[in-house]
């Protein structure tokens, strides 16, 4: 497989697309792109600049995208309406202190992604960050109402149940979030409770085996020029069944020799936007120095921002 990613590999890049007239016309916009990072100092043992900066700096030397790299210490967390507004796609890595961002605050994400402004891809640890969280339960809330109509034949009554505790991960045996409990009664009334998503699985392994990534969807513009199968040489286990809304498209595998497996690439539309979920990473493996994982995060952005396809 090719070897992973340089700074001189950026710089090279840069030049080559210049050179070679790649760049977007002056009449295009670009894509702004947005990665937010809460920059775990963990991150050092594999990125001495912080992950969130590394793609960054990637995306920055690749034609037609405009990146802007924010932080969790940043005001308004790197989230402050100034910072969304101009933001096509944001890419998001949260890992230890997902909850320092308040529902409030992801709501706020979400809200642009209902109204198609932006989309959110979400990396790997970011199950647990506020903004996937919250779009996983708007989500299951449309899905909700699809099912149970308020136009219907019967008098249908929603209440939406979260989790009992938020960072808990579920037992194996656990019934699968989101789901319904259904009461009917005699005047034909019908009471719907839909528990939340937990946006969670019950077994990890930090272990840095390899695992094998095979490509659902080659067809598909975020697996644009990814191989069809690929090895990630150390990497962190997520086991199946995720607890999230039955995803639109399925585009990534991902296996490990311990017979452990995840959808690893899953797509959602929320409203007029976008949510796509990445799985592979951790914070001290350079995941995201493999050439496929950085494919894939450029191939997002463009195809969430309007300009892949």
């Amino acid at each position: 497989m090719p070897p992973p990613y340089t700074r001189r590999d950026f710089l090279a890049a840069s030049t080559a697309a210049v050179g070679a007239g790649l760049v977007a016309a002056s009449s295009d916009k670009p894509v702004r792109v947005v990665v937010w990072d809460e920059q775990q100092p963990a991150q050092k043992e594999a990125y001495d600049n912080f992950l969130g900066n590394w793609i960054a700096r990637y995306l920055e030397s690749r034609p037609g995208l405009s990146v802007k790299s924010v932080k969790l210490d940043d005001p308004g967390h790197g989230i402050g309406d100034e910072v969304l507004d101009a933001c096509d796609v944001l890419v998001w890595w949260g890992h230890v202190r997902n909850k320092d961002i308040s529902p409030e605050a992801g709501r706020r994400v979400v809200d642009r992604i209902v109204a198609g402004k932006l989309s959110l891809v979400a990396l790997h640890s970011a199950h647990w960050s506020t903004p996937f969280v919250e779009a996983m339960n708007e989500r299951t809330r449309r899905d909700a109402e699809k099912r149970y109509p308020k136009g219907g034949p019967d008098k249908v009554e929603i209440s939406y149940v979260p989790p009992a505790q938020r960072y808990t991960i579920p037992k194996a045996d656990a019934r699968l979030t989101p789901y319904d409990d259904v009461r009917k009664f005699p005047d034909g009334s019908v009471k719907v409770t839909v528990h939340l998503p937990v946006c969670c699985f019950p077994a990890y392994r930090a272990d840095g085996k390899p695992s094998t990534i095979r490509v659902l969807k080659p067809d598909h513009p975020i697996v644009k020029d990814v191989p069809k199968e690929f090895v990630l040489p150390h990497t962190e286990m997520y086991a199946e069944p995720f607890h999230v809304p039955e995803p639109d498209v399925v585009l990534l595998e991902e296996r490990w020799a311990s017979g452990d497996w995840f959808r690893s690439g899953c797509l959602w539309e929320v409203g007029q936007g976008k949510v796509f979920y990445l799985r592979p990473g951790h914070e001290i493996y350079p995941v995201y120095k493999e050439r496929p994982m950085l494919q894939l995060v450029e191939n997002a952005a463009r195809w969430l921002g309007g300009r892949g396809g």
